[in-house]
């Protein structure tokens, strides 16, 4: 096995000591943090929703003794505006670096959170492990099944806490919720909803290029195949390509999904899966000019129903089967559409039993009884305005040192984001499969089992043995 240290020093060469020559082994480093010792942490991918991990820690400086001490990202243009943040939030100036190892290395850092693109999350998580580094890592929990688990067998072999940012687990209302889905508030639930309609415009094309000098672009691609910068592959853009992402059913899927598995309370894998969908509503007539640009989250541009070189669904269904015969479904609309539920839900969660259905949306929740248009149980608001705090419950499980403290421990990261990566194998392969869950293969379907996987680029190989 190729120690971490042996790759930094002999493969990429980055600066600095590993955790083996800095006197602690990942178990008694992980084991500093006391209930009144300030937490040191450093946010990995400082993008989009980078931003709101930035925001969240800076906002519990005071009540949880939380420091950003290091932004860390392959594109250091993004540097100014996030040490900006730190510094009005909460009068520090946090190191920048781009080279995550060397965040690693910082004996100093006791926390990370991971919000790198899908394809780095779990290389990243199981390197900060064995770094004896405590993870925050954004959804979905990996990129792939095989790697999800290595993720479970790092958290536990280095004794560190890693929390998946399912956020919704934190929410008091949707707490409350499963709670009554659990008490048989509508009965015995036999299938559950999850939604994401989203209308996307065309992501566009361009040429291959040259990266911009301030990005460091073999790192950002990581343990994905190699292929020349494009920027309509490279920031946000990459959630639209198998290499990078897993589509808006790896996207948001992960959050109704996992709503959608802990209200039924199953916890193991589907036994069989289906998937079907295809990407619609994208064209470019010859000699056209191309839609004018318009500016949309992730800081990038669409253009109305242009082609697109974008290789994951904007229209997908999901079936999901338990061995109890109870089902999950699962529906990316990504052009226009009608809402379902009460209020007209675009993202949310449905759930049907044998004595009426349950709402989620948002942190919002509704029951009704049989046949009845009017609700007879819902969420109420909280007088705080706020609904929970993922970051906040990470930071308290840090310093608790208990697993079990976690609203989202990797191990429910884990198994509620299998299901994306599920339906996506069973939509790619282009029909149904059945899953051994208990061997996490495919029942006698090689092609299938391929894709629990991948081929890692070298050196950013994850090992049989993490």
């Amino acid at each position: 096995m190729t120690k971490r240290r042996d790759f930094i020093k002999t493969s990429v060469g980055a600066a600095g000591l590993a955790i083996g020559g800095i006197g602690f082994n990942a178990r008694s480093y992980a084991a500093i943090v006391g209930a009144n010792d300030r937490i040191n942490l450093a946010v990995i991918g400082i993008r989009n929703q980078g931003t709101v991990h930035i925001n969240s820690y800076c906002d519990l400086k005071n009540s949880k003794n939380v420091t950003v001490k290091t932004l860390c990202d392959t594109d250091e243009r993004l540097f100014p505006p996030a040490v900006a943040i730190v510094n009005q939030k909460t009068g520090n100036q946090p190191l920048t670096q781009w080279d995550l190892m060397t965040v690693l290395d910082d004996k100093e850092i006791q926390a990370v959170s991971i919000v790198t693109p899908n394809h780095w999350h779990a290389l990243a998580t199981i390197w900060a492990c064995q770094a004896g580094k405590h993870v925050y890592v954004e959804k979905p929990a990996s990129h792939n099944v095989w790697e999800g688990r290595k993720m479970i067998e790092a958290a536990r072999k280095y004794d560190v806490r890693v929390q998946v940012g399912l956020n919704n687990r934190s929410s008091a209302n949707v707490i409350e919720a499963i709670k009554f889905l659990h008490e048989g508030g509508i009965g015995e639930v036999f299938m559950a909803r999850a939604l994401c309609f989203k209308a996307r415009d065309s992501y566009g094309s361009s040429k291959d290029s040259l990266p911009p000098a301030t990005f460091h672009y073999d790192r950002w691609l990581g343990p994905a195949p190699y292929r020349p910068y494009n920027e309509k592959r490279s920031h946000y853009n990459w959630h639209w390509y198998w290499d990078t992402g897993n589509g808006d059913t790896g996207n948001t899927g992960p959050h109704q999904l996992d709503l959608a598995r802990w209200g039924m309370n199953l916890n193991e894998h589907p036994v069989s899966i289906h998937s079907a969908g295809g990407l619609y509503g994208f064209h470019q007539e010859e000699g056209k000019t191309r839609t004018p640009g318009r500016m949309v989250y992730g800081g990038v541009e669409t253009y109305g129903r242009d082609r697109t070189f974008q290789e994951t669904p904007n229209t997908q269904t999901a079936v999901f089967k338990y061995r109890d015969g109870r089902m999950i479904e699962f529906e990316v609309r990504g052009r226009y559409t009608n809402h379902e539920g009460s209020g007209g839900q675009e993202v949310g969660n449905l759930f049907y039993g044998s004595e009426g259905w349950l709402e989620i949306s948002g942190s919002a929740w509704k029951a009704f009884r049989e046949r009845e248009r009017e609700p007879f149980a819902g969420s109420k608001e909280r007088e705080t305005g706020r609904d929970g705090d993922h970051w906040a419950n990470f930071l308290d499980a840090v310093r608790s040192g208990r697993n079990e403290d976690l609203h989202c421990d990797i191990n429910e990261g884990f198994y509620s984001s299998c299901l994306p990566r599920l339906a996506n194998i069973s939509y790619r392969l282009g029909r149904s499969l059945n899953f051994m869950g208990d061997y996490e293969k495919f029942a006698n379907d090689p092609e299938a089992d391929t894709l629990l996987s991948r081929a890692y680029r070298r050196p950013y190989v994850i090992r049989e043995e993490v």
